[in-house]
């Protein structure tokens, strides 16, 4: 039975940090959250069933509150859409991975503890950099010292956390970026993500960052202080203590059912014949309007037609194949086969046609027992030049 997990998005900012593209709203902005808590018992209510009866399983093997910054609700604001889910059924597995994304600054030793009490398991801390010069850059609006305490507190509680960690940033150098690292690692953190900043071509953070080779050389750099620091890459961003890999994030590199709920969340459910994403409208007032139109029916074939996606053969298959090379796992020829042998028998050939020459240029690798195609280090670093020829359209299957 396969696994099964619910993403709840909590919109609310202390600030609109200047790099984010996520749905998200500053805090007087939105309703008050015990209202958006309402809206969101609304949703699992009257959509839950009919998400019940596409997935194999309601066991929740995942449960993510991200934003935005859930840990500006209360404890028992959180604990209430839990409760909404557990009502409609949706039950958490035996050591389920229920995560709290967090901001520095914004957890408290009474409300950590009650978060324990209730069954968070995980908390992402969203702190990016232990320098002062470029959380101002970025717009955040929390300090050095801020995430110190936050990392302290957690450390002491014994509470299993993540990091973010972002490079890439405008006057941001090698050096510091080794800072940023080194500084992490103090904590113990089971589990980090590094993620490089990516912007439009004439966004204003553009200026000042450093020449694509040295934002390479971060990379590198990150990945090499991390293994030797204990936390291993198994995923293109992601690098955990071996057993501490985020469950959430594996369900979607692994074709996993989700769920998505509140404003613009994203879901992907195995409807016949090849599943469907769908996502929310970015706002609470068009949210609110279509739940209204739309519960008790299979919901997202009343949405926008530019928000659901029916797949197609061969959408399913590119969708299959870069999401599994993300992974360290890498694309297995078993799974491919057992997915999509009956409409496409020959697939495992094509993608060996089109892999070989990635093989040659260093950027793929391919294992054989199980027999699986990997990426190397420089296709971790050139994932897109590997993603691009396998990438399969409408007429090619």
């Amino acid at each position: 039975m396969g696994s099964f997990g619910v993403y709840v998005h909590i919109p609310y900012c202390l600030q609109i940090c200047t790099y984010c593209d996520f749905v998200k709203f500053e805090k007087k902005d939105l309703p008050p959250t015990d209202r958006y808590v309402s809206l969101l018992e609304h949703e699992i209510a009257s959509r839950g069933p009919r998400v019940q009866q596409t997935i194999p399983s309601p066991i929740m093997h995942s449960l993510y509150f991200g934003g935005g910054t859930p840990s500006l609700l209360s404890p028992s604001e959180i604990l209430s859409v839990i409760h909404a889910l557990e009502k409609q059924g949706f039950q958490r597995a035996s050591g389920a991975e229920v995560t709290l994304e967090v901001n520095p600054g914004t957890l408290t030793e009474a409300s950590l503890d009650k978060f324990l009490e209730m069954g968070i398991t995980r908390f992402s801390v969203g702190a990016q950099t232990f320098d002062e010069r470029f959380l101002s850059v970025t717009g955040r609006k929390h300090s050095v010292a801020d995430t110190v305490a936050t990392l302290e507190l957690l450390r002491d509680r014994g509470a299993h956390f993540s990091f973010d960690l972002l490079f890439g940033l405008p006057g941001q150098h090698l050096a510091d970026v080794g800072s940023d690292v080194r500084r992490a690692l103090e904590y113990g953190p089971k589990h980090l993500s590094a993620y490089c900043l990516t912007l439009p071509e004439k966004h204003r953070l553009n200026k000042g960052r450093a020449p694509d080779d040295e934002q390479a050389q971060m990379f590198d750099l990150i990945c090499d202080d991390l293994a030797a620091g204990g936390l291993v890459r198994y995923e293109v961003s992601n690098f955990a203590v071996p057993g501490f890999e985020s469950r959430h994030n594996l369900l979607y590199w692994s074709d996993a059912p989700y769920w998505g709920i509140g404003i613009g969340a994203h879901s992907y459910l195995p409807t016949a014949p090849w599943g469907v994403r769908f996502w929310n409208p970015p706002t609470v007032r068009s949210w609110e309007l279509e739940m209204a139109r739309t519960a008790g029916t299979a919901f997202w074939q009343e949405f926008e037609p530019s928000r659901v996606e029916p797949l197609q053969l061969h959408q399913a298959i590119t969708d299959f194949t870069h999401t599994a090379l993300r992974s360290t796992r890498g694309l297995i020829d078993t799974e491919v086969q057992r997915k999509f042998s009956a409409a496409f028998p020959d697939l495992l050939h094509e993608i060996e046609r089109r892999a070989l020459p990635l093989v040659r240029d260093g950027l793929l690798l391919r294992a054989e027992k199980p027999g699986r195609w990997l990426l190397s280090r420089a296709g971790h670093a050139l994932a897109d030049r590997v993603f691009e020829p396998l990438t399969f359209l409408k007429d090619e299957v």
